[in-house]
């Protein structure tokens, strides 16, 4: 046995299930690198093997497919290993084996098995096999993702018995989580797996599923000087050889040998399925490809061969055969041949590497009366194809060039085509040497030099140097949907590379080959198809096309194959814009305890005192402390009803902060909200100093918050502002309080601070909700002392070109926090026992209850009549009710009613008018007058009544009689459409899926495919399968799951096969992303009215203002009839905020911001580079007329989220919602951002620092005279005139000057509020956008300086005016806080010298500072700047 037989016999895998080779184009593979290590446990010791010799031990891989119960592939086996046991150690077996293997089956179902095996020996020398148990690993994700397990500790669980057990059908997904399945304690395998990219080099060498040891050598691999051969695979060279003059000879002849052929055929048929019709042999041909013993190394090349006496005619015959008829000889030549040249580019000097040889026969079915065979090129002539012989030819690695001569094979033996061939003749009388050549013979010539080779017009010759490495790229192909090209016609008579198409192939249109190909049974003299399956493929495919398994042919169309010079290529992704960095998905502002002094100010200020539900004080918790997090114990407390309680104290101004005293606020208000209740704005509150000791300091002293009453005077008798919300379960939806109580344990409190004057924002806070769990306690209570940060946002630098082609080159920078104070709050929640309700709570499903069906009550019909469908009290109890009062259109119309109604009416404008009762009063004593003159008049007109009544009601019973038969058939289809109603109702929130199966059953003793349609596209059916596991999987729900379920129409409405009397599950999932969003035109505080008895209360969490969603889904049969329907009712309901961001932008124009994603699994310290483990994330936006995408710039690096939002005119604020997700299903999101745009006039101001720059803007009055006031962001470098309040005409215009004096270089945002002082309300915004630039530096000085709290030091500098007039000159600096002059302004002579005395004010830290110093003119415009450079040391 050769090298190349004996790897073939030795490599034999079982293919995959049939179902997983349907898909089509094919997967990408991945490589994976499987490191096992050692096995350890007691469980390796049997007892079984006690009395055996010769104990080792060996690991097994096999790939299993959990969804088919299918073993594929090779099964690995390692080599075998003793028993170790040491003393204090468990026993243990090292192996420190690496295998290799790739596949493209990324289904979460496919698994590899390990199977640990014990081998020993028996008394009589016989070897015994034991299985020790066996574990699991799931090569991909529920998203079709390589694993990437690293089992360190706890290393692989082994389960008892054997993988057999596998092949039960009650071992169903999720395999681990079956009871049958049995972990064997203290017992594991330490192993780890990864993806290996370098693998992919050698795909072509190394078939699918064939696991590889590290050492084990690969025909076409170099051999690795040591160590593993797969870390880094290198390839051998290849060379180019040449066939040609190849001939096949069949026994006895070419003309016998046909014509036994087609008899078989015939009779295999049978006679039902050729009356009258012919068949032909349509087309030889010969598959010819190299073979390295594991798998083809590239698709083998296909060539159609001739009858020798056929060339010389030019044209190809058949062999047909008519039933009842003699054979008409179709050639007089006896051999087959090959009119081109075969190069095989991929040949490597490797004793393993041969050329294998498949000749295959394409036999067709032709009807005429005359029994002519068809033409190859006709369409309609169904053709099917058998392999009849093959054979494989192994060259000496030393030849150049010979005539080889090769005996043919067939029958059941394997063959590396893997198809079944036809028989060979009977081997039992002939000798070894007729053996050979009565199969049939193949001889070629062959040679390795390109000098033999001959050069054909129009087409250059190929390179034979042979120095490529071996790819693993297949052969370019022509597209299977395009037209035959002229080249590929010339390329069948001079072919030089493969696989090319033969005449038939592109003569006839081909068609999929994932199902119409005949499978070929085993039993019989002749592997062909049945008669069933001869029938059904005159069926399926009556325009007789002939699928192509040998051609790995490109699935992508003529349009799509555009040259690569056409195509601009893409270069990756870096923002333009600088990015801005997020909080972070759990940020908390820096925060610290309350000092003991600051706790007795704030004790003495009056706040009320929190007591629980026994009227005891509430215990308070440090926040310091860490919250141990039980949710057990949380859902055990009897306590269920939560008060939440939020008192907001105390806000302290920042000591860092410089410009504290000019910015800080005399009012204040917040807003916040609470996890799904309403947005909350608070009243507006004033600061009171909570020190009024004149040795408290301005800085450090707090401000106690007080409400302000209606009449503009304080409430100094409740200090702060006290907020209550009461999270009762009877509001909550079944099940939810684990979530609220999550909400607590994982959230923080964003809360943002507003000047309530000057309505800017004063900064932001974060608190987190943890320490509100009581964890078993009756209430509990912290103080927190929370820093309120405002981020500065300067205007989007222009990144340079070579920036942009950086790899990271884009920073988040630009973002500068500013501290502006600390808000000193306390949250409390107190426990309280659950009122039972009188009324019936409305009543919502449970969150587990994802399976619909039509039996569980759900249905919409509940008897009654056919007017009155909801007319029903109880069970079958349905009170009788009049017809008029049921049907508005029927009351209309009838007589009688209008005559009820009439008469009611007047009753009630009797009761309504004194006047006309009066009236009324007078007419009735007429007629009883007139009726006591005569009875003979009173008898007549009751007559005549009562016949006018006969009429009416005649009348009205006819309309009644007509209005019943027009409205029969649609009261009764709408009755009957109600019986198959199902309703269902889902509490969804914003980005949230809401997954559930409805239980679809076919009430039909006939099979149905029934169209799945909804009126909603939020609501969809899930079709893939990938897809439907992973929300099984997340929802645990247990019904069964299909592959391929749903088969989608060209409009994509989902269709699905129901056999007779059959139920199946049918997924669905609600997603909603669009909430309508109404842009604000004003912000300002709430003056809420908060009434005795109401006070500090808040709304209810459910919001009245979100209408119900009303979707159907219906469920067609063929021809339009329904089988069932289903009414999806969506209450949507409010969402949680994670953390909230705010931009001032231009008005009308294009906000671009990328907002920089936290490191979400980065390792502390991990490279640059380096992937972390990060996932991919996905974004979605509220907003459809949003732009919103996130993309990673490379592994390792950071991923933003991009955003492009359109302003609206100022002040417009626009609100948004961003959801962020880890999955690619979107599940559920792991964040929910909201955004605020503040669309804003934009004032551009260029200006030197120090200097100041005037300007003014005009002012434009409403309908009203209001009394408004500026305010500015930044007073110290921005300055407006009029200063104080001022009043606006109405309608009218009026300049406001502004004063640009900046005190550092660079580009920034300043703020303006025009604010309506009365009714503060936002009347008109600017957003002034600063451009300053740093004037030079005439001199500089240098002084050092003690730190600390000391007196200051005093310094002089000398001034000279270079002018020969007299000046005056005004002196400023960029630090005030550290430097003040003796004077501000000065007068000096021409040409004469002043000094300037200077204070510097001590430091509170050692450092340097550099302090500016500006000398302006009388216009306020800089003549010099000086620098001075203090160390404080």
């Amino acid at each position: 046995m050769g090298e190349w037989q004996r790897l073939f016999v030795q490599n034999l895998t079982v293919p995959p299930h049939n179902q997983r080779r349907r898909h089509s184009p094919p997967r990408e593979s991945t490589a994976f690198q499987f490191i096992l290590k050692s096995v350890e446990g007691d469980a390796l010791k049997l007892r079984a093997l006690d009395e055996m010799s010769d104990v080792e031990f060996q690991l097994r891989l096999s790939f299993f497919d959990v969804t088919y119960h299918h073993f594929f592939g090779k099964t690995w086996r390692s080599a075998t290993k003793p028993l170790k046991a040491g003393l204090g150690h468990p026993p243990a077996v090292v192996f420190h084996e690496t295998v290799y293997f790739h596949t493209s089956l990324d289904y979460p179902s496919i698994v590899l098995v390990v199977e640990v095996v014990a081998t020993a020996r028996r008394r009589d020398g016989t070897l015994q096999e034991m299985s020790c148990g066996f574990g699991i690993i799931h090569l991909f994700t529920s998203r079709s993702e390589p694993t990437d397990l690293n089992l360190k500790d706890k290393g692989l669980s082994l389960y008892h018995g054997t993988p057999r057990a596998l092949l039960h059908p009650l071992l169903q997904e999720p395999i681990e989580m079956n009871k049958y399945l049995m972990t064997i304690d203290s017992c594991h395998l330490q192993c780890s797996m990864q993806p290996h990219p370098p693998l992919e080099a050698v795909y072509h060498l190394l078939p699918e599923n064939t696991p590889v040891s590290s050492l084990q050598r690969i025909p076409g691999m170099l051999a690795a000087h040591e160590g593993d051969l797969f870390q880094k695979p290198r390839l051998m060279k290849t060379v180019t050889w040449y066939l040609e003059k190849l001939s096949i000879h069949l026994y006895p002849s070419l003309e016998r040998f046909e014509e036994e052929l087609l008899d078989l055929l015939m009779s295999d048929q049978g006679n039902s399925m050729l009356d009258g019709n012919t068949l032909a042999v349509q087309e030889r041909r010969l598959h010819i490809g190299v073979h390295n013993g594991f798998c083809f190394v590239q698709p083998p090349q296909v060539v159609v061969v001739v009858p020798e006496a056929e060339v010389a005619r030019g044209r190809t015959g058949s062999l047909q055969r008519k039933q009842g008829a003699g054979v008409r000889p179709s050639s007089e030549g006896q051999a087959l041949v090959l009119r081109s040249r075969i190069h095989l580019t991929e040949m490597v000097h490797h004793p393993a590497f041969g050329v294998v040889l498949l000749l295959e026969y394409v036999f067709s079915v032709a009807s005429g009366p005359d029994g002519k065979t068809p033409s190859v090129t006709s369409l309609t002539t169904p053709a099917y194809m058998h392999s009849i012989r093959w054979a494989v030819w192994n060259p000496s690695p030393d030849a150049t060039s010979s005539n080889v001569v090769l005996p043919l094979q067939g029958g059941v033996q394997h063959n590396p085509s893997h198809v079944l061939v036809y028989k060979t003749p009977p081997a039992t009388m002939s000798s070894e040497e007729v053996k050979q050549v009565e199969s049939g013979t193949v001889q070629f010539h062959f040679s390795t030099g390109s000098e033999e080779q001959p050069a054909v017009a129009g087409k250059p010759s190929s390179s034979t140097k042979g120095e490529a490495p071996l790819s693993k790229n297949p052969p370019p192909t022509p597209s299977p949907r395009s037209p035959p090209s002229p080249q590929v016609l010339v390329s069948t008579q001079d072919y030089s590379r493969g696989p090319g198409l033969s005449i038939s192939q592109l003569s006839v249109p081909p068609v999929s080959c994932s199902s119409k190909t005949p499978s070929q049974p085993s039993g019989g003299a002749l592997p062909s198809q049945s008669s069933e399956a001869l029938r059904q493929l005159q069926e399926d495919n009556p325009r007789g096309a002939i699928t192509h398994l040998e051609s790995n042919l490109s699935y992508t169309s003529l349009a799509q194959e555009s040259p690569a010079a056409d195509q601009l290529q893409e270069l990756p992704f870096t923002p333009v814009h600088v990015p801005i960095m997020a909080l972070g998905p759990h940020s908390e502002s820096p925060s610290t305890g309350l000092t003991r002094a600051a706790l007795a100010r704030l004790r003495a200020s009056g706040f009320p005192q929190l007591l629980d539900c026994n009227k005891e004080p509430i215990q308070i918790v440090d926040p310091v402390d860490p919250v141990n997090f039980i949710p057990q114990r949380e859902e055990a407390d009897l306590l269920q009803n939560n008060e939440i309680i939020l008192q907001f104290l105390a806000f302290t101004r920042a000591a860092e902060d410089r410009t504290a005293f000019e910015t800080w606020p005399k009012t204040i208000y917040f807003t916040f909200q609470f996890y799904r209740f309403p947005p909350v704005t608070t009243p507006r509150l004033q600061l009171v100093n909570a020190d009024t000791s004149k040795a408290a300091s301005f800085i450090s002293s707090s401000h106690i918050l007080v409400q302000i009453k209606e009449d503009g005077t304080l409430n100094l008798g409740s200090p702060g502002f006290q907020l209550k919300y009461m999270v009762d379960p009877g509001f909550l939806k079944p099940g939810e309080q684990r979530w609220f109580i999550r909400y607590l344990a994982e959230h923080t409190l964003q809360i943002d601070a507003w000047d309530g004057d000057s309505l800017l924002l004063v900064g932001s806070a974060a608190v987190k909700l943890k320490h509100l769990l009581r964890q078993g306690r009756t209430a509990v209570q912290v103080h927190r002392e929370l820093e309120v940060i405002t981020m500065e946002y300067k205007q989007d630098t222009t990144v340079m070109s070579g920036e942009i082609l950086k790899h990271g080159g884009v920073k988040p920078i630009g973002v500068h926090a500013v501290v502006r104070g600390r808000l000193h709050l306390s949250l409390a929640n107190i426990g309280h026992l659950c009122e039972q309700r009188q009324r019936k709570s409305v009543s919502l499903p449970p969150s587990r209850s994802r399976i619909i069906s039509s039996h569980d009550g759900n249905s919409g019909f509940h008897g009654g009549s056919l007017l009155s469908a909801n007319a029903y009290s109880v069970g079958n109890v349905c009170q009788a009710q009049k017809l008029a009062d049921v049907d508005s259109e029927l009351a209309g119309m009838l007589f009688s009613r209008l005559r009820e109604v009439s008469a009611t009416f007047q009753h009630s404008s009797r009761e309504a008018s004194v006047t006309r009762r009066r009236k009324l009063e007078r007419m009735l004593s007429v007629r009883r007058r007139e009726s006591q003159e005569g009875d003979a008049a009173k008898k007549t007109s009751l007559i005549m009544g009562r016949h006018e009544d006969r009429i009416q009601h005649s009348r009205d019973l006819q309309i009644i009689e007509a209005y019943r038969e027009r409205i029969k058939a649609e009261s009764i289809a709408s009755m009957l459409s109600q019986a198959i109603t199902t309703r269902h109702t889902l509490y969804a929130t914003f980005g949230t899926a809401e997954f559930f199966e409805f239980a679809l059953k076919n009430p039909y003793n006939v099979q149905h495919t029934v169209t799945i349609e909804t009126d909603n596209p939020e609501l969809s059916v899930i079709v893939d399968t990938r897809e439907w596991r992973h929300f099984k999987k997340l929802t645990q729900t247990t019904t069964p799951l299909e592959e391929d379920m749903f088969h989608l129409q060209d409009d994509l409405t989902p269709q699905v096969y129901l056999r007779p009397k059959e139920t199946v599950h049918i997924p669905f999932k609600y997603q909603a992303f669009s909430l309508e969003h109404a842009a604000t035109m004003q912000q300002g505080p709430a003056e809420l009215m908060f009434s005795k008895g109401k006070e500090d209360s808040a709304a209810p969490w459910k919001s009245c203002g979100i209408q119900t969603k009303h979707i159907r889904v219906s469920f067609t049969a063929s021809g339009g009839k329904l089988l069932a329907i289903l009414s999806v009712n969506v209450e949507s309901q409010p969402h949680v905020v994670d953390q909230t961001f705010r931009f001032y932008h231009p008005e009308l124009t294009f906000l671009k911001k990328s907002i920089r994603l936290p490191p979400w699994h980065t390792l502390p310290g991990a490279p640059v580079g380096m992937p972390g483990g990060e996932p991919e994330m996905f974004v979605r936006c509220s907003d459809p007329n949003i732009v919103c995408e996130t993309k990673k710039m490379g592994p390792g690096e950071p991923q933003d989220v991009f955003l492009k939002v359109a302003g609206g005119p100022s002040p417009q604020i626009k609100r948004f919602f961003l959801s962020i997700y880890t999955d690619p299903w979107l599940a559920a999101p792991t964040q929910i951002w909201q955004f605020y745009l503040h669309s804003l006039q934009r004032v551009d101001v260029s200006c030197i620092t120090g200097q100041l720059t005037r300007l003014s803007l005009v002012l434009r009055g409403t309908q009203a005279i209001r009394k408004v006031k500026a305010y500015t962001s930044h007073p110290h470098e921005l300055t407006v005139d009029p200063e104080g309040i001022f009043i606006l005409p109405a309608n009218g215009v009026q300049d406001l000057h502004l004063g640009v004096r900046p005190q550092s270089a660079g580009s920034r945002f300043v703020y303006l509020n025009l604010v309506d002082v009365e009714y503060h309300q936002l009347v008109s915004s600017w957003l002034v956008c600063l451009s300053c630039r740093q004037p030079l530096v005439s001199k500089a000085f240098e002084i050092v300086l003690p730190p600390g709290g000391g007196k200051g030091s005093n310094k002089r500098i000398t001034y000279a005016n270079p002018y020969p007039s007299r000046r005056v000159y005004f002196l400023h600096t960029n630090r005030p806080d550290l430097l003040q002059f003796k004077e501000d302004s000065f007068e000096i002579g021409g040409g004469e010298t002043y000094t300037i005395g200077l204070r510097f004010a001590p430091s509170q830290s050692a450092g340097e500072e550099e302090i500016l110093i500006y000398i302006n003119d009388h216009e306020d415009k800089n003549e010099e700047t000086f620098c001075v450079k203090v160390t404080y040391q």
